[in-house]
């Protein structure tokens, strides 16, 4: 990398990660390093009357140097500890260039190191490591963001959402908040893996490349396959697989599956999401609604020792039992309608006068979500599970077994959004046949997120998949929810995120056709001149001075150019 594409910083430390090998360190050590105590700990566990050996590791985070002793704080994958570090106690011979050159000017903020040493407490009465010996593990480039606080306010925070997410290595090291929200997600995971493996439930792998994306309404992404020379898409869903293993004799059935939708993204939705699916023979949608209860009131306990969550201004209760709305029922209270056994038309003229927009693909399934969607949903802030949607809204599941214009689905609105979605399934191949090809009907009427006909999955039925209940959960807005999060690339290590802007250069050709040599154009680039046009409006003079001055503090060891030959750069770009 050219030294005029780096930071003073950067440069001064790749000097001392020099300066480290000439004094025979290797700044990135091959051997394992034992570490055998963590500071939290360290701390947890420290005994006035025990002077404990400690063998650690970890970042670098502050320092203070008081000539030939030291504190610095430490930072591993728990926390933070301070180390007191001696010259005499780590350069116990005659050299003591570990203190006074490796330590106290090659090391930097950020930079990894082992220590060995004991536990005590400081005169200040904070727990602490008397270091006896320091190994230098790793060398870090580029400096660490550091917070500067001053009158109990932050400077120069690592805020910005958009640096935070593209670099999110950054952001866990600097805001250790952020760790905490991941470490509660792995414990959700957990806490729904052993809700459903004391229940007997067995967890599966299901394929990520499909030939169908089918078990959901969804726009998906295609990919090529060239060894078979065929389209394949990325899952939108994973439900039809894990019913062919329902009907392969398991008794049930769930996956955490990362799923994929070519669709919009805003503060819900990324384009690759995880969506937890279970599927359990002989079971209906009503036992699969205490089901979901329960497993949530167990999930919020087991992660936050509480039912209890505050998100934004609402504290959200995940204790059973949930209340139950009909689908009807609720469009009937919040907009004064009864949509019971209306046709499409009908639906169109209730869009209509609640001024909700349609277009002609959509039936009487996509109206009835709309007119849910824009007009009910949000006022849900407790759990409550909407119930008995029309059949047109739900092609994979049962008919309402007392009335056949219904559907037995559930889902769950927390927080006035849709965190579960649940059916007792359809299971009849010859009605599941049928409503594929009302999908289908929809396709050709250019709703391209109606399903496609998974011919392999109706084989499936025809040779019978016991009554079944299955039910689906937005992973990554669980997670928002019990980490009082608002938007889901909080939630995701790494979003999706557009390329990174890159100011537009021009080739070093333009710059040598108009005269300038081409050992100048970088340092005319470090100084923004990064198009030739650009320096139609340069001062001679200033530019003269500024690449002078970038020769100069970078050794470039280049010959200045003369005043006059800059004038003639400036003129001779004006012209272009």
């Amino acid at each position: 990398m050219h030294n005029l594409e780096l930071s003073e910083q950067e440069i001064i430390r790749r000097q001392s990660l020099d300066e480290l090998r000439q004094l025979g360190i290797e700044p990135y050590p091959a051997a394992l390093y034992e570490v055998n105590a963590y500071s939290t700990d360290i701390k947890n566990e420290f005994k006035e009357d025990e002077k404990r050996p400690v063998r650690v590791a970890g970042r670098i985070m502050s320092r203070r140097i008081m000539g030939k002793a030291s504190f610095i704080e430490l930072m591993d994958s728990k926390g933070r500890i301070q180390v007191y570090i001696t010259r005499d106690d780590i350069c116990p011979g005659e050299n003591k260039d570990l203190y006074n050159t490796v330590f106290k000017k090659l090391l930097d903020i950020g930079d990894f190191i082992g220590i060995t040493g004991f536990v005590f407490r400081t005169q200040m009465g904070e727990i602490s490591i008397h270091a006896e010996t320091l190994t230098v593990l790793s060398k870090s480039l580029k400096p660490l963001p550091v917070v500067k606080m001053k009158d109990g306010v932050a400077y120069d925070k690592f805020s910005d959402p958009e640096l935070r997410y593209r670099q999110r290595y950054v952001d866990l090291l600097v805001n250790e908040e952020v760790k905490d929200i991941f470490l509660k997600r792995t414990k959700i995971f957990n806490a729904f893996r052993e809700f459903f493996n004391q229940h007997g439930y067995l967890e599966v792998d299901t394929p990520v490349l499909q030939s169908i994306p089918g078990g959901a309404a969804a726009r998906p992404f295609i990919t090529h396959h060239n060894a078979l020379d065929m389209p394949l898409y990325l899952r939108i869903a994973n439900e039809l697989y894990l019913k062919r293993l329902i009907v392969g004799g398991f008794e049930g059935v769930y996956e955490f599956s990362r799923d994929f939708r070519n669709e919009g993204m805003d503060r819900t939705h990324n384009p690759e999401f995880t969506v937890l699916e279970i599927y359990v023979s002989y079971k209906d949608y009503k036992w699969m609604m205490e089901f979901t209860e329960q497993m949530l009131e167990y999930t919020a306990l087991q992660v936050l020792g509480t039912t209890k969550v505050k998100v934004g201004d609402h504290e959200i209760d995940f204790k059973t039992p949930y209340k139950r709305v009909t689908m009807i029922d609720a469009i009937k209270e919040h907009t004064g309608i009864d949509i019971a056994g209306m046709n499409e038309p009908q639906l169109r003229e209730v869009c209509k006068k609640l001024n909700i927009e349609t277009d002609e693909t959509m039936g009487k399934g996509k109206l009835i979500d709309e007119i849910f969607g824009e007009k009910c949903e949000g006022n849900y802030i407790q759990p409550t599970f909407i119930i008995d949607y029309p059949k047109e809204m739900s092609p994979l599941c049962k008919r309402h077994r007392s009335n056949p214009e219904l559907t037995e689905r559930f889902e769950l609105m927390v927080n006035g959004k849709e965190l579960a979605n649940a059916y007792s399934e359809l299971n009849d191949p010859i009605d599941q046949r049928e409503r594929f090809e009302e999908q289908l009907r929809l396709s050709e009427k250019g709703d391209d997120e109606a399903m496609f006909i998974d011919q392999d999955f109706l084989r499936a039925l025809e040779y019978g998949m016991p009554p079944t209940a299955g039910m689906g959960i937005g992973m990554d807005r669980l997670t928002m929810l019990l980490t009082g999060q608002t938007t889901i690339q909080e939630v995701l290590l790494f979003p999706q995120m557009r390329p990174e802007k890159t100011s537009k250069k021009d080739a070093p050709a333009k710059y040598t056709e108009i005269g300038i040599p081409e050992e100048w154009v970088t340092p005319l680039q470090k100084a923004g001149y990064t198009e030739v046009k650009s320096l139609r409006e340069a001062n001679p003079n200033k530019l003269h001075q500024e690449i002078c001055g970038l020769n100069k503090k970078f050794k470039l060891e280049l010959n200045n150019p003369t005043p006059e030959e800059v004038k003639t750069w400036v003129m001779n770009a004006s012209q272009i």
